[in-house]
């Protein structure tokens, strides 16, 4: 007797390059494509616009007290509730310098910032991880920024992809598989 998978119903691609990144873009789309054939509903978050945390000193600010960013009138708290009420996550970079998009590790430790305390809606969720960078240095660095913000949500890495232009076909083929697995409820770590 197989065992029973709950689709996801909501899949959400946070997008960490600036849109003039081929790579990224062109593998965002089959990410998309592919969590759709999976079942799921798609959305992607740009992150352009929402700026780094300002980093509130004092321990009675919103973002400690209420969960919230005193600044999210730049998008961020829409940005924020997007990632609570999405069932699995994938987040496309390119890595520059050894690190993520700046906008990206600028928002991911302001979501972190205002997690504290209500960690529990990131627990256990999914993230694909999807990583290009530009000239072969920094990957693994980066890949352990985004393993340092799941360690600490309690989100999980589902899978991980390094995108060069010389694999990029392959690794399309490979994004595709990942977020429709995980759009028909395939966990990190379980077989087929």
């Amino acid at each position: 007797m197989g065992r029973i998978r709950v689709r996801f119903v909501q899949y959400l691609v946070i997008s960490g390059g600036t849109g003039q990144d081929a790579l990224c873009s062109s593998i965002l789309q089959e990410v998309l494509r592919g969590a759709v054939d999976g079942g799921a509903e798609t959305q992607v978050l740009s992150l352009e616009g929402i700026e780094r945390c300002r980093g509130c000193s004092d321990d009675r600010s919103v973002c400690k007290t209420e969960n919230r960013c005193a600044f999210g009138d730049d998008g961020f708290d829409n940005a924020q509730k997007l990632i609570l009420q999405a069932d699995a996550l994938c987040v496309i970079t390119p890595v520059y310098l050894g690190a993520m998009a700046d906008h990206l590790r600028g928002y991911l430790d302001r979501l972190r910032r205002c997690e504290r305390g209500l960690i529990e809606p990131l627990a256990d969720k999914q993230i694909l991880a999807i990583l290009s960078p530009k000239d072969d240095v920094g990957y693994l660095s980066c890949l352990e920024q985004l393993d340092k913000f799941c360690r600490h949500t309690g989100a999980v890495i589902f899978d991980f992809i390094g995108l060069h232009r010389w694999n990029s076909d392959y690794q399309k083929v490979s994004a595709y598989s990942a977020a429709r697995s995980m759009a028909f409820g395939r966990k990190a770590g379980m077989q087929k």
